[in-house]
């Protein structure tokens, strides 16, 4: 099942990272499933990655906040 933003949004920096270990993990499985015939819902294999899209998204959106107020607070020193 395929979270939606907001509930990455509210996880911490340490849940995220593995989330998305675990993602990946589970996109590699789907795959290989995938190259021996065993996947049954190929649907699956774009639901995690788009999952794995928003973990680094929201992830990102962290560390461009904090470079952005170590910026601010370097500017005001």
């Amino acid at each position: 099942m395929s979270a939606r933003m907001d509930e990455f949004v509210s996880l911490s920096d340490a849940e995220l990272v593995d989330r998305l270990a675990e993602s990946r993990r589970e996109v590699f499985n789907l795959r290989f499933q995938l190259a021996t015939g065993q996947l049954d819902n190929t649907a699956r294999l774009g639901a995690v990655k788009k999952d794995i899209a928003r973990v680094m998204t929201v992830l990102r959106d962290r560390e461009i906040a904090a470079a952005e107020a170590l910026a601010a607070n370097g500017e005001d020193a």
